[in-house]
């Protein structure tokens, strides 16, 4: 036994065992991230349940089992369930009932020995509407300007069709709010800013002002345009609506164009829900939440993600090299140099948040407060860059991950043989053409090393983002068609805040639980994606220099 530990193999067994556990950990949070997140878009059965609360009446309910536990027996009983005889564990469900306006609940625990008949008619209707979550009932009918135009079995067909329409006219109502409406919006705010400069500046020639008047005018009109072709799909979108009679035996009224989709998950097969499942996951990456964040996709948040770690790593990637090429290549090596490098290096481990109150403070208050004091003093009081935005963000995580990338590329400027410098300058170069044909180029792979783990770091942050830039909800993206197209002064959205917001701000935690399943395995997704391009970049770029090297 002494001998084997002095070779040295409990430790390689040790090393291999917690590795091993490890990789295990991370691919089973991966999966369950999976399995919780994208099993959310798979159409449920629902059913239709006799159950007898716990004052004895029998109601009639209607829902997805959402989740199931085991409960003890004796906890029930002391909460007042009236349970027949029945083993010490039960079981109790989670069913999603829906129907919120109405109910003033969307889930109901519900205990198994008190459920007297569960069925799963194929007639029962599932909604997404567009507000209060979903709707589940029987469709009696479907009405156009408060008259029946399909009742019965024949309604289903007519709903289609009529939610087709509905929905068309939804994207050209959203399309015409977004871009059009937005356009003039902006347009008619450079307007009042450029008014507001000629005044700041005491022209008094009437002409300037004359242009700026031509021009409200022109926009004004084609505000009225827009927003008379805006009213009239107004009047065409409210104009059909359906009833259905809903679990307690109520028939309600709902309009269509509060309605997403309607479907009927007990009548679906296979290539039905897997055709359904694929556009709820579509839209889940392509469309703009709705409901609190807690429906509709996430894309503004997948925008905003990628977005800031682009920039952040225009930034940092520059900036970092040459803090890395001055110390190793340049610097006197002494005890100055040795303190920066203990201090590069502690930089790494300052929390977070320290990174985030420092952007709030420089970034945004001092020098977007001076930045708007300078060149857009005619927007004052308001501010322009003296608030949190996209800019001030990827600022604030270029600082909080320059740190990782001096340390990589100092360690791959450590690596290139002395010899390669030496020749360099032997066949009569100078030391900057050296450095910048033979030293740097040779480090790329160490430089994208150190870029990947800062992609890493900074696409996963949130505290400091919450004071730099990120909201709950962004009105507009900050990439548009209207000049100067990337407006790095606007807030933004990102999902891991997303995911915060889902699971710890919602109202509605149970039915918000699954997306931030989705939008975390999302996340996990981007960043590998982000990182594989790097990689393969930096694989590409090692290959290249190998035989240098060598």
């Amino acid at each position: 036994m002494k001998e084997w530990f002095k070779s040295g193999t409990p430790w390689v067994w040790l090393t291999a065992g917690a590795v091993s556990t490890s990789v295990v950990m991370v691919a089973g949070l991966l999966v369950l991230i999976a399995v919780k997140g994208l099993g959310h878009f798979w159409p449920a059965q629902i059913a239709e349940i006799e159950y007898t609360q716990q004052d004895g009446e029998v109601v009639r309910l209607i829902g997805e089992v959402v989740s199931q536990e085991q409960v003890a027996r004796q906890r029930l009983q002391d909460r007042g369930y009236m349970l027949p005889e029945a083993p010490s564990l039960v079981t109790r469900n989670l069913l999603k009932v829906g129907n919120r306006d109405f109910f003033g609940f969307d889930f109901l625990w519900i205990v198994e020995p008190l459920v007297n008949n569960e069925r799963y008619p194929k007639e029962l209707m599932a909604i997404e509407r567009r507000e209060w979550g979903h709707f589940y009932g029987y469709l009696q009918s479907v009405k156009e300007q408060d008259k029946v135009i399909a009742e019965g079995e024949n309604a289903w067909e007519t709903l289609q069709q009529r939610l087709a329409r509905v929905n068309e006219f939804h994207a050209q109502i959203k399309d015409i709010e977004k871009h059009d409406i937005g356009a003039i919006n902006y347009q008619l705010e450079k307007l009042r800013l450029r008014r507001r400069g000629l005044e700041l500046e005491e022209v008094t020639d009437p002409q300037a002002y004359a242009k700026v008047e031509a021009e409200e005018a022109e926009l004004q009109e084609a505000y009225a345009n827009v927003q008379k072709k805006l009213n009239e799909l107004y009047q065409q979108i409210r104009r059909d609506s359906l009833t259905a009679e809903i679990a307690d035996g109520r028939v309600v009224e709902i309009p269509l164009a509060k309605v997403v989709r309607a479907y009927r998950p007990n009548g679906m097969g296979i290539g039905d829900k897997s055709h359904f499942y694929l556009a709820k996951l579509r839209e889940f990456v392509t469309e703009d939440p709705r409901e609190a964040n807690t429906e509709g996709g996430i894309f503004p948040a997948i925008f905003g993600t990628v977005m800031m770690v682009l920039i952040m790593s225009v930034i940092v990637t520059p900036f970092g090299v040459v803090a890395a090429v001055y110390l190793r290549e340049y610097a006197k090596q002494g005890l100055l140099v040795r303190i920066i490098r203990i201090a590069v290096n502690n930089l790494a481990g300052v929390p977070s948040i320290v990174y985030g109150v420092f952007g709030l403070g420089f970034f945004v208050y001092f020098l977007g407060g001076n930045v708007d004091r300078w060149f857009f003093p005619e927007a004052l009081p308001a501010p322009t860059f003296g608030t949190p935005g996209l800019l001030w963000a990827s600022l604030t995580l270029a600082i909080l991950t320059v740190p990782v990338v001096i340390v990589a590329t100092e360690e791959g400027l450590s690596r290139i043989p002395r010899s390669i410098r030496e020749g360099s300058l032997a066949l009569g170069a100078t030391r900057a053409e050296t450095l910048w044909r033979t030293v740097l180029p040779m480090a790329a792979p160490a430089m994208m090393t150190g870029l990947i783990l800062a992609v890493a770091r900074a696409a996963g942050e949130v505290a400091p983002l919450m004071m730099v830039g990120v909201v709950k909800l962004a009105p507009s993206l900050p990439l548009d068609e209207n000049f100067p197209f990337l407006h790095l002064d606007r807030k933004f959205m990102h999902l891991g805040f997303h995911i915060y917001d889902v699971g710890f701000q919602s109202p509605n935690v149970e039915a918000a639980r699954p997306l931030v399943y989705a939008t975390a395995l999302l996340l996990v997704l981007i960043i590998v994606a982000l990182n594989l391009t790097a990689i393969m970049i930096r694989n590409r770029l090692r290959e290249k220099y190998r035989a240098a090297e060598n």
